[in-house]
């Protein structure tokens, strides 16, 4: 009986935090945990090291597996850092790929005059082992424009690291494939519309028992702020983007509806104001978390000989999403031919999300009022596979919850947008076999609040006043025989807040109420617990605290 869940935290444990945090540093700084690691020595194997990217061309490199430690491994953890030269730049897209599979996706940061920043990302590939069994080429995809005005160029270096199994930290079970569905650069589409289709057919193993898809649908161009959109009716009164506040991204099978991944609201580190991010980055930014997508019912389907096509779309994409997807498979070693077939299927069609408008148009042309978009829904699958070990059968039930409330102010002299979002997902998958049963529940939230004024002055001089909080929130309870084996938390959080001040030629004077947080509190299931807070105020750290949301403070 397999069972795959992305992995947000380790059940057994925490590792310490992934980059270094410094009271009065500049340098970008998050509370995020590093991926833990067992006890024994890696090997590691070096992507690229050094690489400059100045342009848009990918920068290839070769991935030879570590001799020294051939698989399966305990652990497999990507590490990369990268830096960006002081200066102007743009906050710019990174994508790592290894035969096309997309194994990273973040976005960088922006430097000021006088900071050089350079950060550390992690992310545990230990599901993607079979990926690192065979040499093969890879490419990181990190565009950049390099001219008189935009000087910072971006440096960077990947590698690999393989920890060997032992008594205390034996091999989990991995995919047996590894399938991308792009083979862009970097392993990402371009989605520009709601009716294209991230699509890749294959020929698969005729044994498959379990499937899952690791989605990233990132928002790019007029889509980049989709959770400030609203009805193409209503754009130009209030100035914003079309298209209503609603996305998501839908997983078909052969066509038909097989799954949904909501898109999480990143913000880049130049969005609405630079100075919001620098030091500690929106949730997420710089290290995209995949959320994976239970394709098991499919599993008999997928194993009956034929070719299938498996594809991703984004419901309300308006120029346009860049989407990876990674499809993992599980096999039934004992055997090499599987039946089975799809019993319940209730996913439909995403319906139109439920739009409320309620805008005043005033005699001076002043524009005030609220508009409200909603979309809930809930869905089964379930199907079957006759494995060597008996029939399993797999169902898995979802209930999706989004809502965007938002009000205007719209005048000669002020716009206020006041933004409440709120996304809810509520899984559980039973899977039931010829001697076990298994049942997870997970719960994700994404919350996302923000306020945005600009008050324009009689001299025409103005001020800028933004205020965000986002957050990244799941709970997931895995059991086994109706016995829950324990309970796995994740909270991050950040909230941030400015002030920009600016001259009657609208250039930027100063700033004013600037400070950030960001809190990370994790817990696994074996009592394991992770805590970090970090703050500032005016672009440098100003405090780091270890441990006080476990229950204990440390210094």
């Amino acid at each position: 009986m397999i069972r795959a869940s992305l992995a947000i935290v380790a059940c057994l444990g925490f590792a310490a935090s992934a980059g270094a945090q410094t009271v009065g540093s500049s340098q970008p700084a998050t509370a995020d945990p590093a991926v833990p690691r067992p006890g024994t020595t890696p090997c590691i194997v070096q992507l690229y090291s050094g690489y400059t990217f100045a342009d848009f061309s990918p920068k290839p490199f070769t991935y030879t597996p570590p001799a020294a430690c051939p698989g399966p491994w305990a652990k497999v953890v990507l590490e990369a850092d990268f830096s960006v030269t002081a200066g102007r730049q743009f906050d710019r897209t990174a994508q790592i790929a290894i035969g096309h599979v997309n194994v990273y996706y973040g976005t960088t940061a922006e430097p000021s005059a006088s900071v050089s920043p350079a950060w550390h990302v992690e992310r545990d590939l230990t599901d993607y082992s079979p990926l690192f069994a065979s040499a093969q080429t890879g490419e990181v995809n990190l565009g950049n424009l390099v001219n008189s005005t935009y000087t910072g160029i971006l440096h960077g270096s990947a590698r690999v690291l393989f920890y060997p199994p032992s008594a205390a930290a034996p091999a989990p079970r991995a995919a047996d494939a590894v399938l991308p569905l792009s083979t862009a650069p970097g392993g990402a589409a371009l989605l520009s519309t709601g009716s294209d289709v991230l699509a890749a057919t294959f020929s698969l193993p005729a044994n498959v028992e379990a499937a899952y898809l690791d989605v990233i649908p990132q928002s790019q161009s007029s889509d980049e702020f989709w959770y400030t959109c609203v009805p193409d009716d209503a754009a130009n009164v209030v100035f914003s983007c079309g298209g209503t506040a609603f996305r998501e991204a839908e997983v078909t099978v052969d066509g038909q509806p097989a799954g949904v991944a909501p898109v999480y609201p990143w913000i880049y580190t130049g969005g609405i104001d630079p100075l919001l991010w620098r030091p500690i980055p929106g949730v997420q930014t710089f290290n995209f978390l995949p959320y994976r997508v239970d394709l098991t019912p499919f599993a008999g389907l997928l194993s009956n000989g034929q070719p299938h096509q498996v594809g991703v779309s984004v419901y309300n994409a308006n120029h346009y999403f860049l989407v990876a997807a990674n499809l993992l498979l599980f096999q039934d070693h004992g055997s090499a031919q599987v039946t089975g077939a799809v019993t319940r299927n209730t996913l439909g069609a995403v319906p139109a999300p439920a739009v409320q408008e309620d805008l005043t148009t005033a005699a001076d042309g002043t524009v005030t009022g609220t508009i409200s978009t909603r979309e809930q829904r809930s869905f089964e699958l379930a199907g079957y596979v006759d494995t060597s070990h008996g029939r399993v059968e797999t169902t898995v039930r979802q209930a999706l919850s989004f809502s965007n409330q938002q009000s205007f102010l719209v005048s000669n002299t002020q716009y206020v947008q006041k933004i409440d979002q709120g996304t809810e997902i509520e899984s559980s998958v039973d899977t039931k076999g010829p001697h076990s049963t298994a049942h997870s529940e997970k719960h994700l939230s994404y919350p996302l609040t923000l306020d945005y004024s600009f008050l324009a002055n009689d001299d025409g001089s103005g001020a800028q006043t933004t205020s965000i909080d986002q957050e990244f929130n799941s709970q997931e309870a895995l059991g086994g025989n109706a016995v829950d084996s324990g309970l796995n938390r994740v909270a991050n959080v950040v909230k941030t807040a400015d002030t920009l001040l600016f001259n009657a030629s609208g250039a930027v004077t100063g700033y004013q109420d600037r400070d950030s947080s960001q809190s990370y509190i994790g817990r696994g299931s074996g009592g394991a617990c992770y805590s970090k807070q970090v703050t500032s105020a005016n672009g440098v750290v100003t405090g780091v605290v270890d441990g006080q949301g476990c229950g204990n403070r440390d210094h």
